[in-house]
């Protein structure tokens, strides 16, 4: 049985946002979306998330984004993709 976080909320935000604070980062959020596991995993290893438009792998320990795809293409310059627990906000 996997221990990984079944959710996560992920918040695309310009590149020049700083900080980890999720209320924060939800002001500055261009695009939010709550996406959870599929139970596989992605090319990058790491488990797979989806909902709303978004596909992502995601490393669960460090909260990284590995992967992303936003509407089936990948993510638009200028833009960072950063993951809170949805009940942080």
């Amino acid at each position: 049985m996997s221990t990984d976080p079944q959710r996560f909320e992920i918040l695309l935000v310009p590149e020049h946002v700083e900080g980890r604070d999720a209320a924060s980062l939800a002001k500055s959020a261009i695009r939010s979306a709550v996406v959870e596991a599929t139970g596989r995993r992605g090319s990058s290893g790491y488990p797979r998330y989806a909902g709303e438009g978004l596909v992502a792998d995601i490393d669960p320990e460090t909260r990284t984004v590995e992967a992303l795809l936003v509407d089936g293409s990948e993510l638009d310059y200028g833009l960072s993709a950063r993951v809170v627990d949805p009940a942080e906000r």
